[in-house]
C-alpha cells in the first residue's frame, strides 16, 4: 500500500505535469525547405519571350479600342473565348446558395454597401470593367471585340480608362500612346490589378482596407509578400490564372467554396515549428494571427451614411475633408467614418456566402440588414475563424415594399434624375427602380446595413503576429464576440474547472502524504538504529 501511494503521488506531482509540458511544447524537426523554395522562386521576375514592339499587327494607328482587341486576338486566338467566360468580364458567377438554389450573381446585379450597385450607373462603374462599351443593359457579353486586353496587360503604367466613358479610354491626341503600350504588353503587374481593386468603392482603400496603393511602394512591415524590401511579389504570383480564370474569391460578390486561394497552397498546412501553433490551423485561419491590423498606411472607410446626402450650401453641393485628405462628407454621398490601423472583427467562415438581393424583403425588427452573409460555425468541419472588415452603413429603402432601392447615381447630363448630378433623392429612386424593372412605392427611408469582407492582405511579419494572450484572456480579447465554443483562458467550464481543481488538490495532497510518509519512515529508521 505504501509503494502504491508513493507511486500515485509521484505521478501526480512530477510525471503528469512533465507529460503535459512535453505535449504542449514538443518541437518537430525543423524543416525550412518549403520556405527556402518560396524565397528562391518569387524574386525571379518573369521575362516575356515575345517582343510585341516587333509585331506587325500592332504597328497601325488604331481608330478605336475594338481594333486593338482584334489585333491581340489575331495572335492570341483562344484568349477571347476564355475572357468571355470569366467573372472579370461577365461580372457574375454560377453558384449554388442554400435556400436559393442555382444563382447567377455578381457585381452585375448585386447590391453593395458602398455605391449601392451598378445597374443604371454602368457608364461610370465600367471604368473598372475589363471591357469596352458597357453603358446599359444591352451590352453584348458574347462579342470578344468588347474585351479590353490592355487594361490588364499594359506594362507602361500609362493606360487609363476615361471617367464616365463606359470602359473606354481617351482616344486621339489626348489618349494614351498605344504604340508604346502595345509594344510592352506582358503579364499583369500589381499596378494593373490595383487600378480597380485598390480604388474600388470610390477611392484609395475605401472598400477592402487591406488593398491600397501603398502596397506598391511599402515595405515588409506593411505586407511581407508585396514589400519592396522583401519578396516584392505581384498580385498574380498568388492569384494565378488558368485560361484567364484567376484563383481567389471576393466574398462581397462570391458565394461558393471553390477556386479559393489559401495560405496553405504555398506554406503547407503545418508551417510552424511549434506543434501547438500548427494545431490552431484546424480551426483558425492563418490570417487571423498574421493580420493583427489592416489599413496600416492609409485609412479605410468603415461607415457610409447615405441619409445625409443631397445637402447643399448656397444651392450647391459641398465637401468636408479631414486633415488626412479623406472626405468625411460629400453632398453626393453623405457622411463617412474612416479608420486607420483597424483591428479586424472575427467570424466563423466556411467559404460559402449569401447575398441580400434587391427583391428580398427587409425585416425591420432586426438591427441591420446583412448585405452579404458569411456562412460558418464552430461545429462545421470546414469552418475556421477569419478576420473580417465589417463595413456599416445606412442605405435607402422602400418603406412600403420593404426592399432596398437601386438608385440612379450617375449621368453625363443634368436633369436625367441622377443623384450625383441633380442632388435629388426622389427622381433618382424612381429612375433607378424603373431601370431594373421593379416597383417603387414612392416612399423611402434609410435603414442600417452591414457588409462583411474577409481580410487577406497586409500580412505582418511573424514578430508582429497576434500574441496568445490577445485571445486567451477573459478581459475583452480579440475573440470575445465568438461565444459558441470553449476557449482555454477565456471561458469557464464547470466540469473542466472542477477537474483542474481536483488535480491541484490531489497533487497537493500527494505531496503532503509523500512528505509525511518519508518523515515517518525516516524516524522509524532512526528509532531502529538507536535500539
Amino acid at each position: 500500500m505504501k509503494r502504491f501511494t508513493t507511486a500515485i503521488t509521484f505521478f501526480l506531482a512530477i510525471v503528469a505535469p512533465l507529460l503535459i509540458v512535453t505535449v504542449v511544447l514538443r518541437q518537430p524537426e525543423e524543416d525550412h525547405t518549403k520556405l527556402e523554395e518560396l524565397r528562391a522562386k518569387y524574386p525571379v521576375r518573369h521575362h516575356s519571350g515575345t517582343d510585341h514592339s516587333k509585331m506587325e499587327a500592332l504597328q497601325k494607328d488604331f481608330k478605336n479600342p475594338h481594333e486593338i482587341t482584334a489585333a491581340c486576338l489575331s495572335c492570341h486566338t483562344e484568349r477571347g473565348n476564355e475572357l468571355l467566360h470569366s467573372s472579370h468580364f461577365r461580372w457574375e458567377r454560377e453558384a449554388y446558395i442554400p435556400g436559393r438554389g442555382i444563382t447567377y450573381l455578381g457585381k452585375k446585379n448585386l447590391l453593395n454597401n458602398y455605391c449601392t450597385g451598378v445597374q443604371s450607373n454602368e457608364g461610370s462603374c465600367m471604368k473598372c470593367h475589363a471591357g469596352y462599351g458597357w453603358s446599359d443593359k444591352n451590352f453584348d457579353f458574347d462579342n470578344p471585340l468588347n474585351i479590353d486586353c490592355v487594361v490588364c496587360h499594359d506594362n507602361t503604367g500609362t493606360y487609363a480608362k476615361a471617367s464616365g466613358a463606359a470602359g473606354y479610354p481617351e482616344m486621339g491626341e489626348d489618349g494614351p500612346d498605344f504604340k508604346a503600350i502595345l509594344g510592352s504588353m506582358g503579364l499583369p503587374k500589381s499596378e494593373n490589378c490595383g487600378n480597380c481593386h485598390f480604388l474600388g468603392g470610390g477611392g484609395n482603400n475605401v472598400k477592402h482596407g487591406d488593398l491600397e496603393l501603398a502596397l506598391l511602394t511599402a515595405g515588409r512591415n506593411v505586407d511581407v509578400h508585396m514589400g519592396v524590401d522583401g519578396l516584392h511579389m505581384n498580385c498574380v504570383d498568388c492569384h494565378t490564372a488558368e485560361n484567364h480564370i484567376l484563383k481567389g474569391r471576393h466574398y462581397g460578390v462570391s458565394s461558393s467554396n471553390d477556386n479559393r486561394l489559401n495560405c496553405e497552397d504555398c506554406h503547407t498546412p503545418y508551417p510552424h515549428q511549434k506543434s501547438i501553433l500548427n494545431e490552431h490551423s484546424i480551426k483558425v485561419a492563418c490570417q487571423t494571427c498574421h493580420i493583427p491590423v489592416y489599413a496600416k498606411v492609409n485609412a479605410t472607410k468603415m461607415n457610409w451614411d447615405w441619409s445625409s446626402a443631397t445637402r447643399k450650401k448656397d444651392g450647391k453641393g459641398y465637401a468636408i475633408t479631414d486633415s488626412a485628405g479623406n472626405d468625411t462628407y460629400l453632398s453626393i454621398k453623405g457622411d463617412f467614418v474612416w479608420e486607420k490601423n483597424v483591428k479586424p472583427e472575427y467570424a466563423w467562415f466556411n467559404g460559402t456566402a449569401d447575398h441580400h438581393l434587391i427583391t428580398d424583403k427587409i425585416d425591420t425588427t432586426q438591427p441591420y440588414v446583412k448585405i452579404n452573409t458569411l456562412f460558418g460555425e464552430y461545429r462545421d468541419r470546414n469552418s475556421k475563424i477569419y478576420p473580417i472588415k465589417v463595413h456599416r452603413g445606412k442605405q435607402v429603402y422602400d418603406t412600403e415594399n420593404l426592399t432596398l432601392i437601386q438608385a440612379k447615381l450617375w449621368d453625363s447630363e443634368e436633369g436625367k434624375g441622377a443623384l450625383w448630378v441633380d442632388l435629388e433623392w426622389q427622381p433618382a429612386l424612381e429612375k433607378g427602380m424603373e431601370y431594373v424593372g421593379l416597383p417603387y412605392s414612392g416612399k423611402y427611408g434609410f435603414i442600417n446595413t452591414e457588409f462583411y469582407l474577409p481580410v487577406n492582405h497586409m500580412v505582418s511579419q511573424a514578430s508582429q503576429a497576434v500574441g496568445c494572450a490577445e485571445c486567451h484572456t477573459r478581459n475583452d480579447g480579440r475573440l470575445a464576440q465568438l461565444t459558441n465554443f470553449y476557449m482555454p483562458g477565456r471561458d469557464r467550464n464547470d466540469l473542466l474547472d472542477m477537474a483542474g481543481r481536483w488535480l491541484l488538490i490531489a497533487s497537493a495532497i500527494g505531496i503532503v502524504v509523500h512528505a509525511t510518509l518519508r518523515i515517518i519512515a525516516s524516524r522509524r529508521r532512526q528509532t531502529a538504529q538507536q535500539h
